[in-house]
């Protein structure tokens, strides 16, 4: 048992010792650090990667560039350069990370060894001491470049220090180049460069709003000429082009404004280009998905849909009813098609993840997750629309009875239902919650349909007598301009179908050809039906309708 313990031991202290080793081993060698710079100064902490990036941004609030120098790897410079050109490079690492890195502070540990003691088995360095910090990925010619913190042990020191590395110091001047300051900041007095409220210059704060204001000028400017255009357009294609481009145009003059300025004139600081960087690359994206979109959608309206001057409600358009049915269901798998598109490309173009600093946004399920509970009704909606436009249960052009009321289905969008009724007025319903109800269609199928007229009558009425006058009216009716929307009137009869104390219910049953047109034939009976058989109570003095059931009649 001694033996066994005596064997532990051993083994927990060479496990120990070898710890250090271990965190020792994590750095990278290198001759010597900064000859030509002479002794580090006090207030520089090289220690852990949060000490020095907090003393390099100390320094550079001071304007201390000769101590912030200490904080770059200067190798690639000879010792008796390194003291003029350090301070510069020093301050123009520093315009660069103010203007285009948002700091991720949680990744930069007080730890010598930076090792990350959280995370567990869903951090691939958790556990690990390590000797390199990524803080930004920054585009420069064909290549990203990266902005790093390396802890570099220079030969004949015990101490290693994290510094900026000679990988990172040698892009410094092409980085300033595209993300420093403008020849146009430059010119502006030193007053207006000074830092004030949440850390922007005065500039920043008057130079935003002349941006946006520019900005909706612009987009006012554009919106005017494309509608004076369109208004000077022939023919149905140019017009439709001219329509669908107007918005997509109108967000890329805009975002190309933005993306301009921010590039030549105002290169804002970090703390708005966190938000201008992924707005301008979705205004550019969702410009030129929307413009495809829009222009397929006109080319299909000016090629293949019905167009606008047919009524689809009428018997004889069942196929342009199919037709107008399925290109909206193209319609609205390509609006699908495109926002993924478009949403993948914004999300790896903006760099969302990095630009906002949010580990939470990094996570492809997270950002599911989030997604999905916000936009939960609308793909819904879009969802029940795509499957109606694909099931065509209800097509553009069908007459319904949707809750009780006769309507024609003039429009099937992304998220609701247009229904017109028989008074031109406009029902709007959600289109999950139209798929969900059930409805009847008169126009599926078989165009064919029966109206019933549903009438109270005296119990002494004469039901023969009613029926020759019934006769009698469909043979007028069908003479009229009315009556081509009659169907086959072998199939009208007079049934009894109900009594009550109130009298008997009588059905008049009407064939129609058409059941867009069924309502007002209907109406056309009922009028002339009522009338006649009004007429024939009083001749023959024997009561025909029910005196206390007139609420009975439908």
């Amino acid at each position: 048992m001694i033996r066994i313990l005596k064997s532990l031991a051993l083994l927990l202290i060479v496990a120990t010792a070898g710890l250090p080793a271990l965190a020792q081993d994590a750095v990278f060698e290198t001759p010597a650090l900064n000859t030509g710079l002479g002794p580090v100064p006090d207030r520089i902490d090289r220690d852990t990667p949060r000490a020095a990036m907090a003393s390099f941004l100390r320094a550079a609030d001071d304007e201390d560039w000769s101590a912030a120098a200490h904080l770059l790897d200067l190798g690639e410079l000879p010792p008796s350069r390194q003291a003029a050109e350090g301070p510069r490079l020093a301050h123009h690492l520093y315009d660069v990370i103010d203007r285009k890195a948002v700091l991720d502070w949680s990744a930069l540990l007080n730890r010598p060894d930076a090792l990350q003691i959280q995370g567990g088995d869903t951090e691939a360095t958790a556990g690990d001491p390590r000797r390199s910090l990524l803080l930004r990925d920054l585009p420069l010619d064909v290549a990203p470049v990266e902005i790093r913190l390396n802890r570099l042990q220079p030969e004949g020191t015990d101490q290693p220090v994290w510094v900026f590395p000679v990988e990172t110091v040698r892009h410094v001047p092409a980085l300033h180049e595209m993300y420093g300051p403008s020849q146009f900041e430059l010119a502006l007095p030193e007053a207006m460069r000074t830092k004030t409220v949440g850390g922007l210059m005065r500039w920043e704060w008057i130079g935003l709003p002349v941006l946006i204001v520019a900005a909706v000028l612009l987009g006012w400017t554009v919106h005017r000429t494309l509608r004076l255009a369109r208004r000077h357009a022939q023919g149905r294609i140019a017009t439709g082009i001219l329509a669908a481009s107007s918005k997509p145009l109108i967000i890329a003059s805009v975002t190309g404004l933005i993306w301009w300025v921010t590039s030549n004139v105002f290169v804002f600081s970090g703390r708005i280009d966190v938000f201008l960087a992924p707005a301008i690359a979705t205004g550019f994206v969702t410009a030129a998905l929307l413009f495809i979109v829009s222009s397929i959608e006109a080319l299909l309206n000016g090629l293949v849909a019905p167009g606008e001057d047919v009524d689809l409600t009428l018997a004889k358009q069942a196929e342009s009813r199919v037709l107008a049915t399925r290109l909206n269901a193209a319609r609205r798998v390509l609006v699908v098609v495109v926002f993924l598109i478009g949403a993948g490309v914004v999300l790896s173009s903006a760099d969302l993840a990095n630009n906002l600093g949010l580990s939470l946004l990094a996570s492809a399920g997270a950002v599911t997750i989030v997604l999905g509970f916000a936009a939960r009704n609308v793909l819904g909606n879009i969802m029940a629309s795509l499957q109606i436009a694909l099931n065509q249960s209800a097509r553009v052009g069908d007459r319904v009875v949707y809750k009780g009321e006769l309507c024609h289905v003039e429009r099937i969008n992304m998220t609701f239902v247009q229904l017109r009724n028989w008074d031109s007025t406009r029902l709007i319903v959600p289109v999950e919650e139209f798929a969900s109800e059930t409805f009847s269609n008169w126009t599926l199928q078989d165009p064919a349909m029966l109206r019933v007229l549903k009438l109270k009558l005296d119990p002494h009425a004469d039901i023969d007598a009613l029926r020759r006058v019934f006769d009698e009216v469909l043979d007028h009716v069908a003479t009229l301009e009315i009556g081509q929307n009659l169907g086959d009137l072998d199939g009208s009869s007079v049934n009894v179908a109900e009594q009550d104390i109130f009298g008997i219910e009588v059905w008049f049953s009407i064939p129609c050809a058409d059941p867009n047109s069924s309502w007002e034939v209907a109406c056309a009976v009922r009028e002339k039906l009522v009338a006649r058989a009004a007429q024939m109570e009083r001749d023959s003095g024997t009561p025909i309708f029910a005196s206390a059931a007139a609420a009975g009649a439908a």
